[in-house]
């Protein structure tokens, strides 16, 4: 006697009450295992993006849209800094290095960063085509920047003030592409990268070149910031931010302390704003979590219910299985397989659905690299649950079917 299959018919027998508990486990299970995956992708994004930040130092405002701004590029800058003074911070005995970043212009909404290769080295980020932007007005581009706005080396372009394509454009000051990046799956790929001298040409504060060449011997080197500018772009122009490592753990407890109280400056922590991040979302996830474990535990009464009034309508039959042999457990293994099967394919159901969700969305954010067939150890624990669900919704009916008295049942039938 095949107790499998006996009772995979006996789940279409009733379809409609095992459509409805499918369902709402498949529901539940998508809710949960959909915010394991996302949480897990989202850390996975923040991890990779601010890998080798310390602390980025900026503009005074918001400390966490300082670090959205100018770490992962999805905010507006809270403002600029002065070369000069920036320097002088970069002096501190507590910073190895310190990356220069201007933000404020853009092409097509792909961001232009005014930067240093050390930017692109912080991501691994390799030419593949071309070579690195030397003169003025040159860019590199992002893998994915170069795909989304099907540019190619030599091609030239306007840029736009402001991070959106309706700002004004600068038509007098067009860029050129003289290199393209690797893919890096970080933050990277989608920018368009240049000099920081770039970025001031283009909003006309450079000096003259002629005036580059009488002031050549003038030059001043910030060693830290790997860049040589002259002597009135140093006490004149402005970045917007720096990002910062340190040389030591010392200098997480000093640094951002002296900065912000003793500087016109702000410094603000990507591992501590972000943490703050997700402790302001986290009550939001566990609401969609306790949302999903209340579906699924409908679901193990929905389960419950329909094995039950089942029963009672196959007791005439489990009698007459019981009088061709059936044994005891076998009537409990069969009852009890029911319920296992409809929960493990709810279960499987809502892993597929809710992995296909994952890949579709991150397939559609430009720069993130899907994870979405990576299986976490927490879902074994989701599929454990359904079992352990499935299990106590059918032992119940399970054990009544074992308990059928034959004589009583066939006399009444």
């Amino acid at each position: 006697m095949n107790i499998i299959y006996l009772s995979y018919r006996s789940i279409l027998a009733k379809p409609l009450s095992s459509l409805l508990s499918w369902l709402l486990l498949t529901f539940g299970v998508t809710i949960v295992v959909l915010i394991l995956l996302i949480s897990n992708q989202l850390k996975n994004e923040i991890s990779k993006n601010s890998q080798g930040i310390d602390l980025v130092i900026g503009a005074k405002g918001s400390p966490l849209q300082l670090i959205l701004a100018n770490v992962f590029h999805v905010d507006f800058p809270t403002g600029n800094i002065g070369l000069k003074e920036a320097a002088k911070v970069t002096r501190s005995r507590y910073i190895e290095s310190a990356i220069p970043l201007s933000l404020g212009d853009s092409y097509q909404n792909a961001r232009i960063v005014g930067t240093t290769k050390a930017y692109a080295d912080l991501y691994g980020g390799e030419i593949s085509d071309g070579v690195w932007f030397e003169g003025p007005m040159q860019v590199v581009l992002g893998a994915e920047a170069a795909r989304k706005l099907q540019l190619k080396i030599g091609d030239e372009f306007q840029s736009q003030h402001g991070l959106s394509d309706d700002g004004d454009s600068h038509d007098a000051h067009p860029f050129k592409v003289v290199g393209v990046l690797t893919t890096t799956n970080t933050v990277l790929d989608k920018l368009i990268l240049t000099s920081i001298q770039s970025i001031w040409e283009v909003h006309g504060h450079e000096e003259e070149e002629e005036h580059h060449h009488e002031e050549a011997d003038s030059l001043v080197e910030i060693s830290h910031l790997e860049i040589a500018v002259t002597q009135e772009q140093f006490d004149e122009e402005e970045i917007t931010a720096m990002l910062v490592k340190y040389r030591s753990p010392m200098g997480a407890v000093m640094l951002p302390r002296a900065i912000n109280s003793e500087s016109s400056f702000q410094a603000a922590s990507p591992a501590f704003e972000t943490a703050r991040l997700f402790n302001i979302i986290g009550v939001g996830v566990q609401i969609l979590n306790l949302l999903g474990i209340l579906i699924i535990s409908i679901s193990a009464i929905s389960v419950f219910i329909a094995l039950l009034n089942s029963l009672k309508d196959r007791k005439y039959d489990i009698a007459i299985m019981r009088s061709m042999g059936a044994t005891r457990s076998q009537i409990f293994n069969h009852i009890l397989i029911e319920g296992l099967l409809i929960t493990f394919v709810g279960g499987i159901s809502g892993l597929i659905i809710s992995h296909g969700l994952v890949y579709v969305l991150a397939s559609s954010l430009e720069g993130v690299n899907p994870q979405a067939f990576n299986f976490l150890n927490e879902e074994w624990f989701v599929i454990l649950g359904c079992f352990v669900i499935g299990a106590l919704a059918s032992v119940v009916p399970a054990i009544m079917a074992f308990k059928t008295d034959i004589s009583k049942t066939l006399s009444k039938g």
